[in-house]
């Protein structure tokens, strides 16, 4: 009744205030952030709510076979939420390794493109020749820019599609300053363009260095966070084991181990990323 009261009366309050409209920007949110990291993985035809799916269900089936092993319901639940975690896991995996690649061709689109503007061809028209002659992993979105523009010849709206198929950080840079040219107007675009393509060579090689020098790091973390709960595994094939973590002070040793294990990997997350 408590709990009922109380929830009434934050309603209550929370209508008092005007909601503030927050701008829609596209990226803002879990959502758009998972969509953004499936289209970088490269997985197409699936959705953030797809992703989700997969997992309660991968969890799902991670908890019985658990629980089937070790006859501990309460061990299987947390190693079903390791499981859970196994397909956006996976998805976050796959998008940073086709980012250090893409890094490595952004600078030769860029260049491409100061190319064709050097050539005489209109900004529209450098960017859709990308889709011919410029790096093979682009050429499909690059592709798809010029027939957008064909069918619409909206070019900030097909920037924004462009975008939208990329997300890249990179490509934000490059669609940006096109966008700007575009608007503004300007003879500078091939000088920006060559500036462009070096600072993006300077930051890959960069990027390079420290990811070679955090790699042995980051493995030693991360395998001091799996190894204990494989250990907790191997031990709970045991009756006397699993009749321990399934009382109540087996449990709240198990939610500690948990919240241990998140905390300090979380930290080791954040102290190491790249902006």
């Amino acid at each position: 009744m408590g709990l009922v009261l109380g929830a009434g009366l934050w309603s209550v309050w929370l209508s008092c205030w005007p909601r503030s409209e927050r701008r829609d920007s596209g990226r803002a949110g879990w959502t758009a952030r998972t969509q953004d990291q499936l289209v970088q993985a490269g997985v197409q035809g699936v959705g953030p709510a797809g992703l989700v799916g997969a997992s309660l269900g991968l969890g799902l089936v991670a908890w019985m076979v658990a629980a089937g092993m070790t006859g501990s319901p309460t061990i299987a639940l947390f190693f079903a939420a390791l499981a859970a975690r196994g397909p956006f896991a996976l998805v976050q995996s796959r998008a940073r390794v086709r980012a250090t690649r893409m890094r490595e061709v952004w600078p030769e689109a860029v260049d491409h493109l100061a190319s064709g503007i050097r050539a005489g061809l209109s900004l529209p028209e450098a960017v859709g020749q990308l889709g011919q002659r410029g790096p093979d992993q682009l050429r499909p979105v690059f592709a798809d820019f010029a027939r957008d523009y064909r069918a619409t010849g909206r070019f900030s709206d097909c920037l924004d599609a462009l975008k939208a198929r990329l997300a890249d950080p990179v490509a934000d840079r490059l669609v940006e300053t096109l966008r700007i040219t575009r608007e503004v107007g300007g003879s500078d675009l091939g000088r920006v363009l060559r500036a462009l393509s070096s600072f993006m060579r300077d930051d890959a090689r960069t990027r390079g260095e420290l990811e070679a020098r955090q790699s042995w790091t980051v493995n030693a973390a991360r395998l001091a966070v799996v190894a204990p709960w494989v250990v907790l595994f191997v031990l709970s094939t045991r009756p006397e084991t699993a009749a321990a973590y399934n009382s109540p002070a087996g449990l709240t040793v198990l939610m500690g181990g948990a919240a241990s294990t998140v905390v300090a990997y979380r930290l080791m997350v954040r102290a190491g990323r790249q902006p």
